[in-house]
């Protein structure tokens, strides 16, 4: 005789059970009905076009070969472009900045809430799932019958809302195009402070140029008010040589010392770049100044891959035109689908028994019928959001073209200005040098000498501030153009 089969209530109820099968074959049939509906149910709301905006063919301020030979290929600048100065302690400052810097680890930190937001729209294309345990003790009144009775409780919930509209996927699109736009805020951060960083370790080297200048036109002052008063003694020269030739000293003593504050300020604009407090920073390596490098410039329609702040505000727009989607959804119904199960007993021993298994399935579709035009004001809200937004990226990129062309016309101007600032300083020299030698043979009095060694002064120092202006104006031209970026790349440093 065959081993009798003895089915176990827990295990085999979902077969056996009428209702259980019923419940089987329905939750089969809502799934595959919902995930057919999932499939082929469109995004409400507009597809995103980039917002329009003419750049032009080419920069009205181009080098037009004066930097770059016509014959030399397009070239790009590297990721680490400051290298382009060729200046080992820069190339040191740049590499400590982004380590200890707090504007770029707060901008580090909002990147990262972009990228959770994302993860966080994400979930909701996905279903929820949950479990609970409970123990309640009740009873009514003070009758035998309403002595208080024990419940213990099991169960397990499931829902899924079912994205017919797309809701879902126009909030993971906008979280998406979030999440790009702070890549490209973070970007843009980095390369502002390199630029910031570059332009005041070019601001010290040129201060400790010109306090190197003021220390020798001290001694060379200090020498003429010794000889002016020699001259005093000897009866050649007036007490009006003496006391002009004391005014010019104190003059360049008190511009000295204006020089001396403003170039510690500087240095500690770099320390707070670094991270680091002002009195442990100390800028290393001997004064000078770097050569000016050649630029690649590019044409216009490049700036928009180039430019991360351009790339942010293009990112905002996408944003802001998936969001639209996201309200035109609220007019349509919402298809959830849940279920729960589980075990409910008055008895621990029989908590988790085929008797007091029970479990619930159905879809919810929802609408609002009414709503007093909250959601119409919505729509209007998100198109107006979008407008904005895409009038802020043609803003962006006309301020990228124009400050592309300042830097343009500046470094142009001061390579002409340089050129005749050094023949001025040439020609001051050689003032200085004949009016001196006409006081030494009494042809002329102090005053020319003090007028002749002010200019002479005055023109070295023009011309070395012409020198560190060129510098600055290519660091700006770099980061106006972008810097090494592009808007494909992924921002990890």
């Amino acid at each position: 005789m065959p081993d009798r089969v003895i089915p176990r209530p827990d295990a085999d109820f979902a077969l056996t059970h009428p209702g259980a099968r019923l419940a089987c074959r329905a939750t089969r049939a809502v799934l595959a009905i919902a995930a057919a509906l999932a499939l082929s149910a469109c995004a409400v709301g507009p597809d995103y076009q980039r917002p329009v905006q003419d750049v032009g063919a080419a920069y009205a301020h181009a080098p037009e070969g004066r930097w770059i030979p016509a014959d030399t290929p397009p070239r790009a600048l590297p990721a680490d472009w400051w290298t382009l100065f060729d200046d080992g302690v820069l190339d040191d400052l740049m590499d400590r900045m982004p380590k200890g810097n707090l504007d770029l680890a707060q901008a580090e930190a909002q990147f990262r809430q972009a990228h959770a937001a994302l993860d966080s729209a994400r979930a909701g294309l996905f279903p929820t799932l949950g479990a609970s345990t409970s123990l309640t003790r009740a009873g009514q009144g003070v009758s035998q019958a309403g002595n208080p009775a024990t419940t213990y409780g099991l169960s397990a919930t499931a829902s899924w809302e079912v994205d017919l509209w797309g809701r879902v996927r126009r909030d993971v699109e906008a979280a998406r195009a979030g999440e790009q736009a702070g890549a490209a805020d973070l970007d843009a951060m980095r390369l502002s402070l390199r630029s910031t960083l570059a332009q005041a370790y070019f601001g010290v080297r040129s201060s400790q140029l010109q306090d190197a200048l003021l220390a020798r036109t001290l001694d060379e002052y200090a020498r003429a008010l010794e000889m002016t008063r020699n001259r005093l003694a000897a009866g050649v020269a007036s007490p009006a040589d003496v006391a002009a030739a004391s005014m010019q000293l104190d003059q360049a003593r008190a511009q000295r010392i204006r020089l001396g504050w403003q170039r510690e300020q500087q240095a500690h604009a770099i320390a707070v770049l670094l991270g680091q407090t002002p009195a442990s920073f100390l800028l290393s390596g001997s004064a000078g100044l770097p050569a000016v490098p050649d630029v690649p410039v590019g044409v216009p329609s490049a700036l928009l891959l180039r430019r991360p702040d351009v790339a942010g505000a293009e990112r905002r727009a996408a944003q802001a035109n998936a969001r639209i989607g996201v309200a035109q959804a609220a007019w349509f119904p919402d298809l959830t689908l849940s279920a729960q199960g589980g075990y409910r007993a008055a008895e621990f021993a029989s908590w988790i028994m085929t008797p007091a298994r029970f479990w619930t399935l159905g879809p919810t579709l929802a609408l609002s019928l009414f709503d007093g035009g909250a959601r119409a004001a919505a729509v209007a809200s998100a198109r107006a959001a979008y407008d904005a937004q895409a009038a802020a990226y043609r803003k962006t990129v006309l301020d990228a073209l124009r400050e592309v062309e300042d830097a343009l016309v500046q470094s142009q101007a001061l390579v002409e200005e340089q050129a005749a600032r050094d023949r001025a300083l040439a020609a001051a020299r050689e003032t200085l040098r004949q009016i001196t030698n006409q006081y030494r043979a009494g042809l002329v009095d102090y005053l020319s000498v003090v007028q002749a060694q002010t200019s002479a002064l005055s023109a070295e120092q023009t011309a070395l501030d012409v020198r560190a202006q060129r510098l600055t104006a290519t660091t700006q031209l770099i980061a106006a153009l972008g810097g090494a970026y592009s808007a494909g790349d992924v921002s990890t440093n």
